[in-house]
């Protein structure tokens, strides 16, 4: 009975004992035939560059004010907007109010004083006329604005640039102009206004160009290079992993035809679909995971299954 008792209290744990076993090595092997198909690439050692786009607005520098030296009427008015004079060119004939008003009187109780009341004002610079005031028959006082000459020497793009962009910007000579139409035009950064926006902490820099025939208020996007490296080495980006904050970076290398590891890297630039890997350094014939990489483990089987 005794040992009857003893077989009946031990064959439960031998039954388990027996069984399981098996069981742990069966899953086992089941994680260790966790195969992931993934395609490869390689690294490629490229010219490189990341440039950033800011606004300029074209206007000119210099402006010439036409005013009316006495009180009276317009006589002729020999200015139109849009119309380009020169310097000394007759803009106004003004006859003063009180020729307007006696007219020819005084000459005729005395031919030889040749009174006509006539004045003519004529542009101080040559340019546009870019704005016209009064026409002919107009009475205006002294001192009065008749029409406004836009001086075409001063013709400039003013560039609206954040200061702390001032170091990509002001360490350059010439920069590129990209015109609504298309148009590519070179500029020349001439010089920066000795002000800053207290709100939007922008300064404004003026920038010359060759081309003087293009309108004011025209916005053109000025191309700068911030970094540019001729041998650069760039994987795809989606060869290039990173946790939810963007703060940590790897890539998953090919070590051999079945295993790829987790490798941490810090990136440089990115441009279009490629990232500039800086760090550590990898050489040309080095493989990494371009599809199948998303959510692998430190050391994965993988199956290559085209490069």
């Amino acid at each position: 009975m005794k040992t009857f008792r003893l077989l009946f209290f031990f064959l439960p744990f031998g039954w388990i004992s027996c069984h399981s076993k098996p069981e742990t090595e069966a899953i086992a092997e089941d994680e260790e035939e966790v195969v992931t198909p993934v395609t490869v690439t390689t690294p490629d050692f490229t010219p490189m560059a990341e440039f950033f786009e800011l606004n300029a607005t074209s206007t000119y520098l210099r402006k010439s004010y036409i005013k009316a030296n006495i009180n009276g009427y317009i006589r002729s008015a020999n200015l139109s907007a849009g119309q380009v004079v020169g310097a000394g060119q007759t803009a106004f004939v003004l006859k003063t109010k009180e020729a307007q008003s006696i007219g020819n009187t005084i000459n005729l109780l005395d031919t030889s004083f040749k009174f006509t009341g006539i004045v003519t004002i004529r542009a101080g610079a040559g340019g546009y006329v870019s704005e016209v005031n009064h026409q002919e028959g107009d009475y205006v006082q002294e001192g009065e604005q008749l029409a406004v000459i836009s001086d075409t020497r001063s013709f400039v793009f003013i560039l609206n640039m954040p200061y702390e962009l001032r170091p990509f910007v002001m360490n350059k000579e010439y920069v590129e102009l990209l015109l609504p139409d298309g148009r590519s035009l070179p500029g020349k950064i001439s010089s920066s206004m000795p002000i800053v926006d207290s709100a939007s902490q922008t300064q404004n820099i003026i920038i010359t160009v060759a081309d003087k025939t293009l309108p004011i208020n025209l916005i053109a996007k000025v191309k700068v290079t911030k970094e540019a490296k001729t041998n650069a080495l760039s994987l795809p980006k989606q060869s290039v992993l990173s946790d939810e904050a963007q703060t940590s970076f790897w890539v998953m290398k090919v070590i051999d035809s079945t295993t790829a590891v987790k490798v941490q890297v810090k990136k440089g630039m990115e441009i279009n679909d490629r990232i500039e890997i800086l760090s550590p350094v990898f050489t040309p014939t080095d493989k990494f995971l371009l599809t199948g990489n998303f959510g692998l483990a430190d050391t994965a089987k993988i199956r290559i299954t085209e490069q």
